[in-house]
């Protein structure tokens, strides 16, 4: 009587080299539950303009900023972190940096100048989007304390900031549409300009710092807190324009900011973009 041939271990179960890609092809909950949250942000706020509820939608958007520097950092924290991550971090920019804000605004005030409105906010969201693929491309080669052209989130708090702060003071976009329509254009412009922005990303938090420090801090949440509307778009306006009052002035010293990295240092993944 022939014995029935026993089928091998390895026939029914994958290799440990399979079940290692098997399970690589998971995603990391932790930060992608941050970026998930960041773009349900954007998508409230472009449902809250759609309803005319401008002060939610700002509101939005800067929770959305918060959600975003959020995710890269808890990636490097719990070493969580991928090339989906980085992907799906970059989309989530693009609605809640890029389309969340063009919407807002064109709601807001654009709306009623016709071509010329409509045009304004796609060139913002076209810049965003140009934006973003630019850094993703160029994140190697660039040197980490600075940003290449006005980085994304900056740009929106720019357009949402002056919205928010209208919307508070009761002021009716419409007539406020050339300058919001000046405003849309100088962030989304400045977007894909190879203005360096610092990225504050050279600031090491783990050091000592002097005593006056702390108190500094302090005195900035207490402004802040003091008028948050006029503060928080004064602060993002002061850093929209300190790049270019860098830039031309050591320009005109001779010694024009490099954007280019020069020193054999890795760069970080993603954080702040």
């Amino acid at each position: 009587m022939a014995v029935p041939e026993q089928k091998s271990s390895t026939s029914t179960s994958p290799a440990p080299r399979q079940r290692a890609l098997l399970r690589r092809r998971g995603i990391y909950l932790l930060p992608n539950a941050f970026t998930t949250a960041a773009l349900f942000c954007g998508f409230f706020a472009i449902v809250m303009a759609m309803n005319h509820r401008f002060h939610h939608a700002t509101l939005a958007i800067f929770v959305g900023m918060v959600l975003d520097s959020l995710d890269g950092r808890v990636a490097r924290l719990t070493r969580t972190q991928s090339e989906f991550g980085a992907q799906y971090d970059s989309l989530s920019d693009m609605v809640t940096f890029g389309a969340a804000p063009a919407l807002v605004i064109y709601e807001w005030s654009l709306k009623g100048m016709g071509n010329l409105g409509w045009m304004a906010a796609f060139i913002y969201c076209a810049a965003a989007a140009l934006r973003l693929a630019r850094f993703n491309t160029n994140i190697t080669v660039v040197d980490k304390r600075y940003f290449q052209g006005l980085p994304s989130p900056a740009a929106a708090a720019i357009v949402a900031g002056f919205v928010f702060m209208m919307d508070d003071l009761h002021y009716l976009g419409a007539k406020f549409c050339w300058l919001s329509w000046s405003i849309t254009l100088f962030a989304g412009l400045t977007m894909v300009t190879n203005i360096p922005y610092y990225s504050f990303k050279d600031i090491n938090f783990r050091k000592s710092v002097p005593f006056i420090v702390a108190f500094l801090i302090a005195l900035a949440i207490v402004l802040i807190m003091s008028d948050p509307h006029k503060v928080i778009f004064g602060l993002f306006v002061v850093y929209g324009i300190s790049g270019y009052v860098v830039y031309f002035w050591r320009l005109a010293k001779g010694k024009p900011v490099s954007i280019v990295q020069t020193e054999p240092e890795d760069l970080e993944v993603k954080e702040a973009e």
